[in-house]
């Protein structure tokens, strides 16, 4: 559980610096922020469930 909460704590600092750096309005910046984050955690789930099958 607690590599769980680091990914999501490093998924929310990644994005959060990402969203600041990002051009555009503030609208599309706070849009790219929330999509990174939610790929970052998704992308890791996805990955860690295959790998879990992996002997």
């Amino acid at each position: 559980m607690i590599h769980f909460l680091y990914l999501v704590g490093f998924a929310l600092f990644v994005s959060v610096c990402f969203g600041v750096f990002a051009a555009g309005t503030t609208k599309e910046r706070i849009w790219y922020g929330g999509k990174t984050f939610i790929q970052f955690v998704g992308i890791s789930l996805i990955i860690a469930w295959i790998l879990y099958f992996i002997p």
